[in-house]
Parts: C-alpha cells; sequence; structure tokens
C-alpha cells in the first residue's frame, strides 16, 4: 500500500479535501493511504512529524496555487525536501495545479502536472472531471510503480553499525526499517472529514466574486473577438455594481446582446441571471444560475432552461458558470 503526502497551503484546504474525497475508491481498494498535517495529534511536535511523513511517502502530492508558492514553508521546506527525494528516486512527486498561477519556470516546472495539459482545476467548467483525472493519473503511476522497485531510506542501526541506512525490500519496492513496523502503534480511519457549514455571508461573497469573474471574463472574451474577426465590434457596459451587458456588431448592426445581473426575481436571490437583452428590466431572465452546495463546497448549478440537461446536473466553478453564459451568448453567432 502506498503511501500519499499532501503538501499544500492552508488556504486551499477546502480543495485537498475535494481531491482526498476523489481518492477514496484508491483507499477503498488498499492501494493508498494519505497524510497530511491535519492528522498530527494534539501535542505531537508539528515539524517533526511532518518531516517524518514527507520522507515515508511514496508519492508526494504538491497542490499548487499562489498562495502555496507564496508559503515560505511550502515553497521552500516541503516542497525542496520532495523533490530531492524525486531526484534521487525514493519518492514520485506529482504536482496538482489548483489555481492559475505562474508556475512553469519554478524548480517542479519540469514536471508532468496534473489534471491534464496542467489546465488549474478551478478553471474547469465541471471540476468533478477534473479531479477524476487527477485520481486516474494516481491510479496509473501506483500502477507503474509495481513494475519499478522505489529505493526508501530510512536511518537506522543496522548491520553496518548506527547510521547505517537500512533498507529492506517488500511487495516488489524497497520499504525503509521504519514503514516495516508502521508508523504509529495506534490504528486509526483516515475518513475523518467533516461536513462544512457555509453562512449567508460565504454565499453572497461567492456570488458576487463569481459576477466580478464573469465580468472580466466577458469584457477580455469580446476583446479577443473583435481582434480575431474582421468586422466584428463588441461593448462591454457596467450598468451597475450587480450587472452588465455585453454586445456584438457585426458591420455596426446588433447580431447578439444579453446582460448578466445578481439576483432573480428579488434582489436578496444568491443567483445571476441571464437574459438575452442588452436592457432587460431586473426580474427578468432567460437563465439562472443559484449558488449551492454540498457538504463541501460551494457552486453555481444552472435551471437549465436554455442549453442541455447537463447544464442543470453540473456544479459549476467560477470559470465553468462564465463559459456557460458565454454559450448562451455567442450561440446565436455559431
Amino acid at each position: 500500500m502506498a503511501k500519499l503526502f499532501f503538501s499544500y497551503c492552508h488556504a486551499d484546504e477546502a480543495l485537498r479535501d475535494r481531491l482526498e474525497v476523489h481518492l477514496s475508491l484508491l483507499k477503498q481498494q488498499r492501494l493508498i493511504t494519505t497524510w497530511h498535517d491535519r492528522r498530527i495529534p494534539a501535542g505531537d511536535n508539528i515539524d517533526s512529524a511532518i518531516d517524518a511523513n514527507l520522507a515515508d511517502a511514496d508519492i508526494v502530492l504538491l497542490l499548487i496555487s499562489a498562495d502555496f508558492i507564496a508559503s515560505k514553508y511550502c515553497y521552500s521546506i516541503e516542497m525542496t525536501a520532495a523533490l530531492e527525494r524525486h531526484a534521487e528516486g525514493s519518492a514520485r512527486v506529482i504536482p496538482v495545479i489548483l489555481d492559475d498561477c505562474d508556475w512553469h519556470s519554478a524548480p517542479f516546472g519540469k514536471l508532468n502536472a496534473v489534471p491534464k495539459d496542467g489546465k488549474a482545476v478551478t478553471t474547469w467548467p465541471n471540476q468533478a472531471q477534473a479531479w477524476a483525472d487527477v485520481a486516474r493519473t494516481i491510479r496509473a503511476t501506483l500502477e507503474a510503480m509495481e513494475h519499478k522497485p522505489v529505493a526508501k531510506t530510512t536511518q537506522a542501526t543496522a548491520v553496518g553499525g548506527p547510521g547505517t541506512t537500512a533498507l529492506t525490500q517488500e511487495h516488489g519496492g524497497w520499504l525503509g526499517a521504519s514503514s516495516m513496523h508502521g508508523q504509529s502503534a495506534t490504528p486509526r480511519s483516515s475518513n475523518l472529514r467533516l461536513k462544512k457549514e457555509f453562512t449567508d455571508f460565504d454565499r453572497d461573497k461567492f456570488l458576487h466574486d463569481g459576477f466580478d469573474y464573469m465580468a472580466k471574463f466577458f469584457d477580455a472574451s469580446l476583446a479577443e473577438l473583435a481582434a480575431r474577426n474582421e468586422g466584428i465590434q463588441t461593448r462591454l457596459q457596467r450598468l451597475d455594481a450587480q450587472s452588465f451587458a455585453a454586445v456584438i456588431y457585426r458591420a455596426g448592426r446588433t447580431v447578439a446582446e444579453c446582460s448578466v445581473r445578481i439576483g432573480g426575481f428579488s434582489n436578496r436571490d444568491t443567483m445571476l441571471s441571464f437574459a438575452y437583452n442588452a436592457s432587460a428590466p431586473a426580474g427578468t431572465s432567460n437563465e439562472m444560475l443559484h449558488v449551492e452546495s454540498n457538504d463541501q463546497m460551494l457552486y453555481f448549478k444552472a435551471l437549465g432552461t436554455q442549453f442541455s440537461r447537463d447544464a442543470e446536473k453540473a456544479q459549476l466553478s467560477q470559470q465553468g458558470s462564465a463559459e456557460y453564459y458565454w454559450s448562451l451568448f455567442i450561440e446565436r453567432l455559431q
């Protein structure tokens, strides 16, 4: 059974929890165990516990975000130690890109990152697809490791005397002496995840952050559309703090328009409304995205009146919701 070590910034804890959920089948099939610093018992030395578990890991997952890179401990200590083990062949390091950030020139930038093509998890329209891709890659890595022994070393008293590195071969791979006896004398479950509770503040912030992201997304997309297509002109107008309008012109004539606003039938509705009219009044919409949650995260969910039934089922991120409304807006030109 391989041991996975999560190297992450606490600002990304919710995303780490989602990844661990998607690794559940690997756990149930007894292919992996997982460890992160939230499993350090009260009273234990934090640095020592992290060092020991990092040194004992078969796979180290670097959960990459701007916060990870900004964290001195994550970037300078955990990452450095992990890459040293990767270079010596005693562990496999896999960068998992959580958010868009400048990471390609980092020391781990030459490693093959997941999800597919290093596309950040939070930019996938459906984040479950991104996590599934990560889980499948980890499974493939485990299968490859079964056929290629991994050298793991621990400092122990061996035949050569004190301080000699003791190596033991087990299940086709090289395991350190400490792995033979287990890390702890007291077994416990790794299923310690608790349901998260989201307040009105959390939902309102998610809604407004999603709206601001969508306005920037539309603005940049309109500019690129005009740059790539001769005879196309575009306009994005912020109508007020909670709504914007977008218009596409061809040869000076309107060919597509829409408006997006916070709120539905009332201003307190936690939703983003879409209308095929740049001047649509409040309370008018052709589609709505509601803020909903599961036991771990907030997401947007479409009413599903204008597109496919798949949109109604999807748990959409900021990127996914912006792509969905953009597709409604531009489909008349396509």
